[in-house]
Order: C-alpha cells, then structure tokens, then sequence
C-alpha cells in the first residue's frame, strides 16, 4: 500500500471512529482530550519502554514511586504504603483480591486454592462488574461472591453487611474481603467507608489470621481525594487495606491510567514475585529496589506514570482540585436545570458524584396514570432518543435500566472543559428528539 492509500485509509478510520474529545460525548466515564494530557501520552508511546526495571525504565519507574506515595502520605493518608500502575481499573481490582488471598493466605501462592478454607467476599449489589470477574478469574468461582443490598442512593447498606459477615461466620465460612465502592458506575453512590471499615474491625482482628482486608474500588469516584470540597466523600479511606482509582477518569488523564495503592509495604511484591534471574539479578550496578516489575502480574507494562505526572506537573495540586470540582459544578447545574425543565424527571435528587440520572417524559405520555402500561413506554424512550442522537451524530449519552427503574439516561460528567452552556445543550437535544418522535 503506498503512503497516499495508508494515508487515507487512516483518514476513514477517523472518520468512523466515535470522537471522545467532543464536547457532547458523555457516553462513558470519561471524555475529553487535554493537550497536556495527550502530550504525556504521546511521550509514553515515543519512548516505547517498559516499566519492569530501572534499568530500561529509569524516569518511569521513580515518576511511578513519586506519584503513589505523594497519593500514600498527602492525599489517603496512610502512614506508608506502596502500589502499582494497572492497565484499567478493573484489573487494578483483581491485585485488591489477590492481596487479599496472599494477606491471609500466604500458603496459597505456593499450595494454591486447595489449601484455602471456604471463603466469602463481599460487594454491593450495584459494585462494578470487575468484582464477580477477580472472584472466577482468581479461583474463588462467583458462589464465594455475596451480593450486599444498597440503599435508595446506590450506597451498601452497612447494617446488610454486618448480618451478611455474621452469617458467613455462623456457617464455617471464612470472611476474606470486604469490597466497597466510591462512585458507583451507574448512580455514582458512595459507599460508607469509615462504617463499613468498623464491621470488619468488628468481625476480623489485627493479626493477618482473622483481619478481613478492606479494598475500595475508587476507579470512578476517587478523583474527589485531590478536592477539599468533595474528599469528604471518601471519610475513613486511611482506614483500608487497599484502593483502586483510574486517573483517566474524572482528572482527564488519557487512557488508560490506573493505580491500585495498598496500605501494606513490600505485600505487593511478596505475593506476585517470581524473581526472573534473567530480568531481576540481585547484584545490578544500582539499588534493585527500583526495579517494578516483580510487584506486578505483568512483565511488560507501559509507562503510564508519565501521562499522570505530565497533568498533574502542568495543572499543579490546585488545578487537578479545579478539574475535579468543575465536574462538580457542571453536574449540580444540569441537576438544577432538569428541576426546573417540564418533562425532566431525576431518579436521585441529590446526586453524590457527578452521574445525573433521569427519564425524559415525552408531552405523549404526561398527566397520565403511571400504571405498569405507562412505565413500559417510557422505557421505549430513551433507547429511541438515544438512537436519533447517534445517528445524527448530535450527542452520545447512555442509558440503562436498574433494579425497578426502567431505561433512564445515565448523564455522565467526567471532561472537566465542561461548560454550563453544555449542559444546557443537553436538556435540549434530549426535548427535542424526544418531541420529535413520541408526538
């Protein structure tokens, strides 16, 4: 193929490909394009490294150790710790569950999951997806998986929990994990992370034996930590094992970009090591601590500590709180805005991260009795409006059903060059489709 046909081969793949730095695509949890971002993601894929070892990865592999204790000491507030940079939050998880298993368990790595006693782990039953995938993919099989109940918000009902604890215990059963969440995929809820760490002080102990680890999954909601407005959102992280949280959400850094960060030094490295003589040799020219790659489930891993610091370098502390806190505004505007519009209903008033989540009730279906009928057409009308606005290609937002709630829009904002005047294209491109077709 010569370089014109290349070249314009690559102009249809632009083309065809869906363009997550517009303005108006709040399909996903995250949106945007920075250029100090796309700048630090451009000078990963240029140095096309991996961060194993110091010795091939020198910048990155002390960029990475600088990051996760500047997020250790100033901002979770644990007294030392360490982690890792993950390709996605969701594996990210999956070292929490690890962690976890080794933590109790140090015999597994050696005997694996036949010396384990039955074993239960506990989510919310609107916790991401990733937690059922770490308990088959790791061994545990999803019956060790036990679903807690959430309360109106989308927050774990702590007392659910307790019982749920209490009658694993009563059964032989041993408590190994507790998982919660800080900013639910869907409703954005934050679970209560200082009462949930009570229960398992409660029912575990101080010794590795009977403690029950404690890891939040932050993937989406973590961003709040840079922000004295919202890091009260998070109370009682400094009290967890272990957390996940994925910068190329909510902060604007390019994907992917996700940390997991545990509580317990050198536990990453003793439960994942399997000292390669021909990558780890003891007696390099320079300190061998520096060397990643044995705390890591991974060999090759990218860099991806430089996109993070390249933003954070740009903005400064105070810019990244600015960031998170724009995203704030935004959202408590349209939450405002949809109040006071004819047709918007919300399924949460008061909102804790920045998902707004709502109905549009087209004029057709207003003033009507809401039986079970009228439910099941306005179920018909998100799916409908979402489809004329894709392929006009005038806005991308998802919806979804949950639990009782039939279809509703999912408004996600995650790109914090957001502005007001976004948002107001929103509530008019969502009445408009929807007048236009459920007349």
């Amino acid at each position: 193929m010569s370089n014109e046909m290349l070249e314009e081969k690559l102009a249809e793949v632009i083309k065809y490909s869906v363009k997550t730095g517009h303005p108006y695509f709040f399909n996903q949890l995250f949106g945007g394009v920075d250029q100090m971002a796309l700048s630090g993601a451009m000078l990963t894929e240029a140095l096309n490294s991996s961060c194993y070892t110091y010795e091939v990865a020198p910048v990155g592999t002390l960029m990475e150790r600088e990051i996760i204790q500047k997020m250790v000491k100033k901002y979770i507030e644990f007294s030392e710790g360490d982690g890792v940079f993950c390709p996605g939050g969701s594996a990210a998880n999956m070292y929490g569950l690890s962690l976890a298993r080794f933590y109790k368990f140090p015999e597994s790595k050696s005997k694996g999951m036949q010396c384990l006693p039955l074993v239960h782990i506990y989510t919310s039953d609107l916790s991401h997806y990733s937690l059922k995938k770490a308990g088959f993919f790791l061994g545990f099989g999803l019956d060790s998986i036990v679903v807690v109940p959430t309360d109106a918000t989308g927050a774990m009902v702590v007392e659910e929990l307790d019982r749920a604890i209490q009658k694993s215990k009563e059964q032989g059963i041993v408590p190994l994990m507790v998982n919660a969440t800080a900013g639910t995929t869907v409703m954005g809820a934050y679970d209560r992370i200082d009462s949930i760490a009570e229960v398992c002080r409660k029912h575990g102990g101080d010794d590795a034996a009977s403690h029950i680890w404690l890891h939040v999954d932050a993937a989406w909601g973590g961003s709040v930590l840079l922000s004295d407005k919202h890091r009260h959102k998070m109370k009682g992280i400094h009290l967890v094992d272990s957390l996940t949280w994925d910068p190329h959400k909510m902060t604007g850094a390019i994907l992917q970009c996700a940390l997991f960060i545990t509580r317990h030094p050198g536990l990453l490295a003793q439960a994942h090591c399997a000292n390669a003589r021909y990558l780890f040799q003891q007696d390099k020219a320079y300190d061998v601590s520096y060397d990643t790659g044995d705390k890591s489930v991974q060999c090759g891993r990218k860099i991806d500590s430089i996109k993070f610091w390249v933003l954070w370098k740009a903005y400064g502390s105070i810019g990244m709180a600015q960031r998170v806190d724009s995203c704030f505004e935004n959202a408590l505007y349209l939450r405002d805005r949809i109040r006071e519009t004819p047709g918007f209903r919300l399924l949460i008033e008061e909102p804790e991260c920045t998902n707004i989540c709502f109905w549009y009730i087209p004029q057709s279906l207003r003033g009507q009795t809401e039986d079970e009928e009228w439910w099941a057409k306005l179920s018909k009308v998100a799916p409908a409006i979402k489809a004329h606005m894709q392929e006009k290609g005038s806005m991308l937002v998802g919806y979804q059903p949950q639990g009782k709630f039939v279809n509703f829009f999912r408004m996600v904002v995650a790109n914090s060059s957001s502005t007001k005047q976004d948002m107001d294209y929103v509530i008019e491109t969502v009445s408009s489709y929807g007048e236009m077709f459920f007349k």
